[in-house]
């Protein structure tokens, strides 16, 4: 496997680089099940805030970018399932991807709840407030 940055995930969705986003495309495409790209969790949660912040990707157009990372055959996303409930959770709220993937990964790990100060987080995607 080769770990890929967000960068890459980035140049490879928007095509917007003339010089950076053929190296992403030709680096992708040349990988395969036998030879997968390796994209980690953290890269995940910044390719979401990267595409929504700087890009302004709407909402339907976010899942979109990340269930098609999620079911390419030639990448491995770190905790995959787990990524999947967060999109699911935040396809279905108002609250962002970050928040979604912070409370589907407590979940995840057993955890009964996550606290929170936000209470955006609270409204959309089940967390409790502290206190």
């Amino acid at each position: 496997m080769i770990g890929m940055d967000t960068n890459v995930l980035v140049r490879y969705i928007m095509q917007d680089d003339v010089r950076q986003s053929p190296l992403a495309t030709r680096f992708v495409e040349s990988l395969s099940t036998a030879a997968p790209g390796f994209v980690p969790l953290v890269s995940v949660v910044e390719l979401a805030w990267v595409l929504s912040s700087a890009y302004g990707l709407e909402r339907s157009q976010l899942v979109a970018a990340l269930e098609g990372l999620l079911r390419t055959k030639e990448i491995v996303v770190e905790r995959a399932e787990t990524v999947w409930r967060a999109l699911r959770l935040y396809q279905g709220s108002n609250a962002d991807f970050a928040d979604c993937m912070i409370e589907r990964s407590a979940a995840s790990a057993g955890c009964r709840w996550t606290v929170t100060f936000d209470r955006g987080a609270v409204k959309g995607c089940g967390m409790k407030l502290v206190g």
